[in-house]
C-alpha cells in the first residue's frame, strides 16, 4: 500500500479493512472469468506516453470478450468513428485498465494489465459478432483484478428501472453533435441515426 502521510486528505481516509487489501490478485480466476463470460459491456482505460488519459465504452453480446488463460484475454475491436484513440495510445503506452458491468450485478470487475494491438487474424480464436470479424484485437496481459464492492453501482441506482430518464431529458444527439461542431445545417433526427449505426455494427 501507498505511505499517505505527507498528503492531509489522503491521510484523513481510515486505512482499508485486511480483506479489501488481499482480495486483488495477478490473474483471472473462476470468478473473474465467470464475471467475463457474463459482461456484454466495458470501459477500457489507456494513457498516453505523457500520461494523458482516455477512456473508452466497448460492448457486444455478453462474453465479447474471450478469456485464454489465466494470465490473457481478448478484447476484440469493432467499427467506431476511426478516432483510434485508445488504440493509438497503446501503441506508445501498452498499460490498460478494464471496468467490467455485468446488468443486473452490483459489483464490478476491475483488471490491470498491459496491451498488445494485433491483428484480428493473429490469434486462433472465434471473435466473430454481427456477422464480422473485429478490425483488430488487444490481447491484454493480467497483472492484477479484483472485485469491486456494489457500492458506486448501488448509490447510482444504475440497474433500478426507476433511475432511468426519459431521454426527451437530452436534446436529441443530432442536435448536441450540432452545436458541438457548431454547423449551420442540421444533421439527421436521431432514428437515423441510429439505423445507420446499426448497419455498421
Amino acid at each position: 500500500m501507498h505511505d499517505d502521510g505527507a498528503d492531509p486528505v489522503l491521510a484523513s481516509y481510515r486505512p482499508p479493512s485486511q480483506l479489501v487489501v488481499d482480495k486483488e490478485i495477478d490473474h483471472l480466476d473462476v470468478h473473474c472469468r465467470a464475471f467475463i463470460g457474463l459482461s456484454p459491456f466495458l470501459t477500457l482505460s489507456t494513457a498516453d506516453a505523457d500520461g494523458w488519459p482516455e477512456i473508452s465504452p466497448r460492448g457486444g453480446d455478453p462474453g465479447f470478450v474471450k478469456v485464454l488463460d489465466e494470465h490473457r484475454l481478448v478484447l476484440p475491436d469493432r467499427q467506431g468513428n476511426n478516432r483510434l484513440d485508445s488504440l493509438r495510445k497503446v501503441a506508445v503506452n501498452p498499460r490498460v485498465a478494464l471496468l467490467f458491468f455485468v446488468p443486473g450485478v452490483e459489483e464490478t470487475l476491475k483488471v490491470f494489465g498491459t496491451a498488445e494491438l494485433l491483428a484480428a487474424d493473429a490469434l486462433d480464436v472465434d471473435l466473430t459478432e454481427f456477422g464480422r470479424a473485429p478490425r483488430s484485437v488487444l490481447v491484454v496481459t493480467v497483472q492484477r483484478a479484483y472485485l469491486q464492492c456494489a457500492k458506486a453501482v448501488m448509490r447510482s441506482g444504475l440497474w433500478d428501472p426507476a433511475s432511468r430518464i426519459d431521454r426527451g431529458a437530452l436534446p436529441p444527439f443530432g442536435t448536441m453533435i450540432r452545436d458541438h461542431c457548431r454547423l449551420e445545417s442540421p444533421l439527421p433526427d436521431d432514428a437515423t441515426l441510429r439505423a445507420e449505426l446499426a448497419l455498421e455494427l
